[in-house]
């Protein structure tokens, strides 16, 4: 399988980001975790997988839990009839550790009934297979199953480098330096911002209009996230356009609502307080 380029475009505007699936040569790199405590099952799956993945062998529940909190693996193999712990439990127990919340787990189990199967699934397992099973089988599923991780993984650092990208434009927006806009005014203002997430709608700005006024805004939009983050840019770049043409803090809030209900399909607000200070009256 050759590596190919792919966008994928979801409705209402909204896209995945572009990422490039991962090709068989990077699937080699992958770890299986095999967790049987039958010798010969072990056996079976470590001679059908050996050649084309890196393994790794656990005999129990704990000791699967063991080798996880080492190395977390890409796919784990999992017998549900073990001694200590089954396999229902060890994957109740890797779906509420974050390094393996989101590793693929498959059942291999002799167990045949579709309440057995259907408990599987209802802990988090991702496939369900009834021993004895077909080797090439297994093999097609462990592929499916690792190219769909390998793929949900790429997603994930595209929107993650994504994300950090907006979060820089995001800091970009805000005002660094505080200190020109109060150079010999006799005020000293700092600022600092750490959003929840990557991006949020916190927001400040401190503008100097003229010799005898600055103008200090705060303020918080609805909600978090990109959302947030885009209505929070709107918010900052009418604020700046407003505050450099109106004198009263009151009637800069007031024409920057109008202009915030223009447009805004989603409802979104921003509470804010705007200051004037006037140097040369030495009031606020």
């Amino acid at each position: 399988c050759s590596s190919e380029r792919i966008d994928m475009v979801a409705p209402l505007k909204r896209s995945l980001p572009s990422v490039t699936l991962p090709s068989m040569d990077d699937l080699s790199e992958s770890r299986v975790l095999i967790v049987d405590d039958v010798k010969t099952n072990v056996d079976i799956l470590v001679e059908a997988l050996r050649d084309e993945y890196k393994l790794s062998v656990a005999i129990d529940g704990a000791a699967a839990l063991r080798s996880v909190e080492k190395s977390p693996p890409d796919l784990v193999l999992l017998d549900i009839v073990m001694p200590g712990l089954d396999g229902y439990e060890v994957c109740r127990r890797l779906r509420a550790y974050k390094p393996t919340r989101e590793v693929p787990v498959m059942f291999l189990s002799s167990l045949e009934d579709v309440k057995n199967k259907a408990l599987g699934f209802e802990v988090g397992g991702n496939d369900y297979l009834t021993k004895p099973f077909e080797v090439l089988e297994i093999k097609a599923r462990v592929r499916s199953l690792l190219k769909a991780k390998a793929y949900a993984d790429a997603v994930r650092e595209a929107m993650a480098r994504d994300l950090r990208i907006a979060r820089e434009i995001q800091m970009g927006i805000l005002p660094a330096d505080l200190a020109a806009a109060t150079k010999s005014t006799g005020l000293e203002i700092s600022a600092a911002i750490e959003p929840a997430r990557e991006v949020g709608g916190d927001l400040y700005e401190v503008l100097r209009v003229s010799d005898s006024r600055v103008v200090v805004a705060l303020g918080d939009v609805s909600g978090k996230g990109i959302p947030a983050a885009m209505f929070m840019a709107v918010a900052v770049t009418v604020l700046r356009t407003l505050a450099r043409h109106i004198a009263e803090p009151d009637e800069i809030l007031r024409r920057l609502n109008d202009e915030l209900l223009e447009q805004n399909p989603l409802g979104m607000f921003v509470t804010m307080q705007c200051l004037v200070f006037d140097l040369a009256k030495r009031c606020v």
